[in-house]
């Protein structure tokens, strides 16, 4: 159950953020606004850290993949994405087609095993699922 209400809880604050975001972009420029979202993420992160972890930076070096550790360039370019989309899409119609494509892709995921993913198999009622958001997603645009 907390699984279901913290994804509920990403899902929201990446809406709110975005639409935040493009505010931002509005008054400022895209790379001005990606810059001050991702310096004041590092500040709250660097207090949280301070406050309840503590564990030394150096234990990055321990992570056996590497490349795993680009994964806040990828938020950079996240942010950026959100951005531009919500400023030509409008909210709701970014976030549903985010979300259709943060699920398509991460079941991708799910079947090849990527990432160290352990692998999937493929079921008709997961595609039908995807099927279903997707025509959602058709409609809501009508």
């Amino acid at each position: 159950m907390i699984g279901i209400l913290t994804a509920l809880l990403s899902g929201a604050l990446m809406s709110v953020q975005g639409v935040f975001n493009t505010q931002v972009t509005k008054a400022t420029s895209l790379w001005v606004s990606t810059s001050f979202v991702q310096f004041t993420a590092l500040l709250v992160c660097l207090v949280i850290w301070y406050f309840s972890d503590g564990k030394s930076f150096m234990t990055l070096t321990q992570v056996p993949d590497k490349w795993t550790l680009l994964g806040g360039v990828i938020g950079a370019f996240i942010t950026v994405t959100v951005i531009k989309s919500m400023n030509s899409l409008g909210p709701a119609k970014a976030a549903m087609l985010i979300v259709i494509s943060q699920l398509i892709i991460a079941y991708v995921i799910e079947l090849l095993g990527w990432f160290g993913v352990e692998k999937q198999p493929l079921t008709m009622r997961k595609v039908a699922g995807m099927a279903i958001a997707i025509i959602g997603v058709v409609i809501f645009e009508k």
